[in-house]
């Protein structure tokens, strides 16, 4: 089970692509599990294990409500994003917006993502977005 793992948001999937699937390997011995250079989502595991997925960064935009905004500047879009599996993605969601968590994206099925998986965001203290997510 991927208890967690980076998500790295990027504009240029096919370049960003092509960099990881090309290094990993020989530094982490990280294999590709899931997708390929035309996106919008590509993972590599270690071991069965998670260890960094890349997300197209409009696609992630349109979800936590910062399409709007650039890319680049302040504010901007998100480029990185803490991933956390959990057991229910609606009591994890209680439980962060109890301990301060600001909303940016209502519990939802995503099956457009993934057999089964569900999702919520928030974000923490300092404004990071963080995925709740179950499958």
């Amino acid at each position: 089970m991927d208890a967690l793992h980076p998500r790295l948001l990027v504009t240029r999937f096919s370049p960003s692509f092509a960099f990881y699937d090309a290094v990993l390997p020989e530094l982490l011995g990280a294999e590709l599990a899931r997708g390929d250079a035309s996106g919008p989502y590509a993972a590599w595991d270690v071991d069965g294990q998670g260890v960094l997925v890349l997300f197209d960064r409009a696609a992630m935009a349109a979800v936590a409500g910062t399409a709007s905004l650039p890319a680049d500047g302040s504010p901007a879009q998100d480029d990185v994003m803490f991933v956390c599996r959990v057991a229910d993605v609606d009591a994890a969601l209680t439980l962060c917006l109890r301990h301060g968590a600001t909303p940016a994206a209502a519990a939802a099925d995503r099956p457009e993502w993934g057999p089964g998986l569900r999702t919520a965001h928030v974000r923490g203290p300092e404004g990071m977005l963080i995925e709740l997510q179950s499958y």
